[in-house]
Order: structure tokens, then C-alpha cells, then sequence
């Protein structure tokens, strides 16, 4: 595979996603009629990649061509994550009822001293939650809630304030040090939350 950049790729019929050897722009290519020796194998063309900034070159010695296409994809958009945190922090925030009957939104990145809790929410009682989100929910994910709950506590307009760390995948470890401090954990569908999910057509 060439690509539009320079880049030269070399990948086998099957296995791993990563190229059996390759070479990273700036570089060149050029093509030469095999030697002697390499027609006598077999080979039709040879490739000599070079790179431009270093002595490193890749040679590749081709038997036979199947097909040789070209596509132009246009221009690059960039990686586009979808299911990132902000989107996670946003549907949460608009459907807060996850969380359970009588709940409401506050705002989002509710500021304190040492950063934004993600959401700061109401419970039916009128209680303050503070809810950290995260994609993967680890143990760095619960201290930092934990640091965040301390310094919220100290506000009595806010005090008593619990706890919700809510992700799409929450590692046991990370769940057992959150309920061993009174942190609630809700694990987020990030297709329900989209209205996505239609009860109808799982099977369970």
C-alpha cells in the first residue's frame, strides 16, 4: 500500500492489523528492472523505497501483480472519536434521570479548587451528587472523585454531598475501593443514553 502522504505499507493475506514492514514519510520511491539474479527468481519489478532524511531504504521485489488500483479519498477529516467522555458527560447530563427517579441537573463541570467535577447534580431529596465520568472507570477515576467529594463537603451549601462514578466499563478493583468509601458506581450505555437502544430486539 502507497499512500497519498509517501507512506509504503506492506501487509500479509491474514493475522495481526500491523504491516509486515514499512516505511514513514519523508520518503521516495522508485522503481528499476529486477537484476539478473532477481529475474531468474521470478521477479518482475523491484521497489526501492528510500528514506529522505536517513540512510534507511526498503526494497521490495515483485513476482507478480494481481491488480494495481488507485482511490482517491479526498481530503483528511481528521480522527473523529465518537463515545469520548464529553459526549458520555453531555447525554448523562440531559437523561440525569439514569441515576435514578427524582434526580436533576445542576450544571456541568462544576467548578472547584482543584478542578471540574464532571456533573453536579440533585437526588429526589434535594441531596448534592457529585458525578465523575469516565469511558474506563479505574482506580486513578475513584481518588479523584474522592478528592473532589472532600473539598465539596466543606461547602455547607453544598454539604452533604455523595458520590457517583459512572463509566461505560468499570474495573473491579475500581468498583470495590468506591463502594468501600461510599461511592456509588452506575455503569452508562452509551446507545441507551443516544436513544439508540431498542428494548424490543434484545433477547434479553
Amino acid at each position: 500500500m502507497i499512500k497519498a502522504d509517501g507512506s509504503v505499507l506492506v501487509h500479509s493475506d491474514g493475522g495481526s492489523y500491523k504491516p509486515l514492514n514499512w516505511m514513514t514519510p519523508p520518503c521516495t520511491l522508485r522503481e528499476s528492472e529486477p537484476t539478473p539474479e532477481q529475474a531468474e527468481a521470478g521477479f518482475t519489478q523491484v521497489w526501492t523505497v528510500s528514506h529522505r532524511k536517513t540512510d534507511d531504504s526498503l526494497v521490495i521485489s515483485i513476482a507478480e501483480v494481481f491488480e494495481d488500483v488507485a482511490h482517491e479519498l479526498g481530503t483528511d477529516p481528521g480522527l473523529i472519536k465518537d463515545g469520548v467522555e464529553a459526549h458520555l458527560q453531555e447525554l448523562l447530563a440531559a437523561h440525569i434521570e439514569t441515576l435514578g427517579d427524582g434526580f436533576t441537573t445542576v450544571r456541568r463541570e462544576y467548578m472547584t479548587a482543584i478542578g471540574p467535577v464532571d456533573i453536579l447534580a440533585r437526588d429526589a431529596a434535594g441531596a448534592s451528587v457529585a458525578v465523575e465520568i469516565k469511558r474506563r472507570g479505574g482506580i486513578d477515576g475513584v481518588e479523584q472523585l474522592t478528592r473532589y467529594l472532600e473539598l465539596m463537603n466543606r461547602d455547607p451549601a453544598l454539604s452533604p454531598v455523595t458520590g457517583v462514578f459512572a463509566a461505560q466499563e468499570i474495573k473491579p478493583q475500581a468498583r470495590t475501593l468506591a463502594e468501600d468509601r461510599g461511592i456509588r458506581c452506575v455503569t452508562l450505555d452509551y446507545d441507551a443514553l443516544r436513544g439508540m437502544d431498542d428494548p424490543e430486539t434484545r433477547l434479553f
